[in-house]
């Protein structure tokens, strides 16, 4: 059997100072068209998520000899250089209030340090991704995690997915 170089990850990333930028379905679209784009670049396999309108969590894992580090910062920083741009452009009152205005960026939107912790039990990662689709019920947003469309859960509830970036987590993966 050939065993993957990289355990699977559980990455969390918060918008900055916990606002609630990602309500907007445009920006959870950035951040799932990012995804895709880096599962199309064999850069992760992404196993689960959830968007929320404040903080993301991602259960993936790096393919091939990815850098973990490298791999988060570009997802970090093409997905807020993206909604930093729609913000110039449409809401410029709001991008206000993600002025940081140090030496090396003007705006910002995630929180420093993301979180990300290798899943190195099945134990484990059964725990986190019940916790990520878990995440809009226990918001009071749904009654059921597969309600909501910006998460993974209607994949291992019900088989379906519109999110075609998604692998299901199968034991022994």
């Amino acid at each position: 059997m050939d065993y993957p170089l990289h355990y699977p990850q559980f990455f969390t990333a918060t918008i900055l100072n916990w606002k609630h930028l990602l309500k907007p379905d445009k920006y959870k679209d950035i951040i799932t068209n990012s995804l895709a784009y880096l599962v199309k670049k064999k850069r992760v396999q992404v196993f689960s998520f959830v968007i929320m309108s404040s903080h993301i969590h991602i259960m993936w894992r790096l393919k091939n000899d990815n850098i973990q580090s490298e791999v988060q910062h570009s997802f970090m920083k093409f997905t807020a250089q993206m909604i930093i741009k729609d913000l110039r452009n449409n809401h410029p009152k709001v991008l206000e209030h993600f002025f940081v205005g140090a030496r090396d960026r003007k705006y910002q939107i995630w929180e420093r340090n993301p979180l990300s912790i290798e899943l190195r039990t099945e134990e484990v990662l059964y725990q986190k991704l019940l916790y990520i689709h878990e995440n809009p019920v226990k918001a009071g947003l749904f009654l059921t995690a597969s309600d909501y469309l910006y998460s993974s859960a209607s994949l291992y509830e019900t088989g379906d997915s519109v999110w075609d970036f998604l692998d299901k987590w199968e034991v022994g993966y």
